[in-house]
């Protein structure tokens, strides 16, 4: 394809045969990588010195800027990616945006922990570098195309609105709790912009509402930023293994601590991919909000994972101001907060519970008790860390032994009852297409 002209962004076709992810936005998903890295790290390190409250607040209002960022971006590119010099160099802006605002992390975690007033202007600046690239994609659509105009400009006005908030929140003296009240109506200006967008009708005859995003392609750039936030386990678990390792050499704790690691990263993953979101979304786009806003909690507990084995590195170490349980728990709690939420997107977007799915997550939270029980008892970290590698895997082991059969019958189930006739596919699958055995 040519970039040395400009192409009208008129919309993409959103059946769109083998649509996939683009040289461009994996390279765009590669920033995120520092700014989960810069926020885990933050966050690690004031729960490690027992100031929890303040690392969780942080790290949330972190993951929100980051991953809100990130979730626009993602949608307008599935609706309106013309891929020409001026999108890439917009998109570019962008990315300049998250790496200055992962510099001003630093500072917005000190000074919630300080508790005094928010220091967040870094990272606002960043923010607001990122979104007004982000308008102006939005006035681009409004100018050239008339069918989506209407959509564009309801995006555009939330998004002026909501950057005027965060601007006038990071120079006005207000205390902590003041900014982070203030700050959900701002939250509540970003979120609702798109849900207002997305059920305006377009300005044609065909009674369309909203933008035309690709529910594969969607799903499948979900999926990738899933794997990139799992990179952050991966990390906790070298450091963690650095530590045990520089305390006491290679020991059977140190291989325990790898293996838990690495095993509870692709744990989580496996578990992640179990739901074939792309057909779903296909088949019930009006399932698109819930599935897609909940993947802030999703992101926010995967990243938190690789934090929380940053903790038990700092306690390994000897550097953490945490009792045993309070080590163990910085990765317990998320990945229950991850297992839940996992659960909870799939039946919602599967549009019906099922019970073998809600025992196998009640057994995963006895493991994750257990564990925790361990090492309240006087046993080790490295082996509780195992009962808590256990935890995904339960599903897993169930999935691939013979409950894959189940959930293809609630597919099936649903592509007849939407009146679609589900094709098989040879073996297994993914996030984007199916999975029949």
């Amino acid at each position: 394809m040519s970039h040395d002209r400009l192409r009208r962004m008129f919309g993409r076709d959103p059946a769109q045969t083998h649509r996939a992810a683009t040289p461009l936005e994996l390279l765009f998903d590669l920033v995120f990588v520092v700014a989960f890295a810069v926020a885990g790290e933050q966050a690690a390190h004031l729960i490690a010195e027992g100031h929890v409250p303040a690392g969780v607040i942080g790290f949330a209002f972190a993951v929100f800027a980051i991953v809100w960022a990130w979730i626009n971006f993602t949608w307008f590119a599935s609706a309106f990616d013309t891929d020409d010099w001026l999108y890439r160099l917009t998109t570019m802006v962008q990315m300049i945006g998250v790496v200055v605002l992962a510099l001003g992390l630093p500072e917005m975690f000190r000074s919630i922990d300080g508790g005094q007033q928010v220091d967040n202007e870094v990272m606002v600046a960043g923010y607001v570098v990122m979104r007004l690239a982000m308008l102006a994609q939005w006035l681009r659509v409004a100018r050239q195309s008339p069918t989506y105009r209407p959509v564009a400009l309801v995006y555009a006005t939330a998004l002026v609105v909501a950057q005027l908030g965060w601007v006038l929140l990071a120079v006005l003296p207000v205390s902590v709790g003041q900014f982070f009240l203030l700050g959900a109506g701002m939250v509540l200006v970003e979120t609702a912009g798109p849900v207002i967008g997305e059920r305006r009708p377009v300005a044609d005859a065909s009674g369309r509402r909203g933008t035309p995003w690709h529910p594969h392609h969607v799903a499948e750039r979900y999926g990738l930023l899933v794997i990139i936030t799992l990179g952050e386990g991966v990390i906790g678990t070298v450091a963690s293994l650095s530590a045990v390792v520089e305390h006491s050499g290679w020991s059977v704790d140190a291989v325990l601590v790898c293996v838990a690691g690495v095993a509870l990263t692709f744990g989580l993953w496996w578990t992640y991919f179990l739901t074939p979101a792309g057909d779903l979304l296909a088949r019930h786009r009006g399932r698109s909000f819930g599935w897609g806003y909940g993947h802030l909690v999703v992101f926010g507990s995967l990243a938190a994972v690789g934090a929380g084995l940053h903790v038990v590195a700092y306690w390994l170490e000897g550097e953490a101001h945490l009792s045993d349980v309070g080590a163990l728990l910085a990765v317990a709690v998320p990945v229950l907060v991850f297992l839940v939420t996992d659960v909870v997107l799939h039946v919602y977007l599967v549009g019906r519970a099922d019970p073998v799915r809600l025992l196998l997550l009640g057994a995963a939270v006895a493991l994750l008790a257990a564990a925790v029980a361990v090492v309240a008892a006087g046993g080790t970290t490295p082996v509780a860390l195992l009962l808590v590698m256990l935890a995904p895997a339960v599903t897993v082991v169930v999935h691939e032994t013979g409950g894959h059969r189940r959930l293809t019958a609630m597919l099936d189930a649903d592509a007849e009852a939407t009146g679609e006739r589900r094709p098989a596919a040879p073996t297994g699958g993914d996030q984007a297409g199916t999975l029949d055995r």
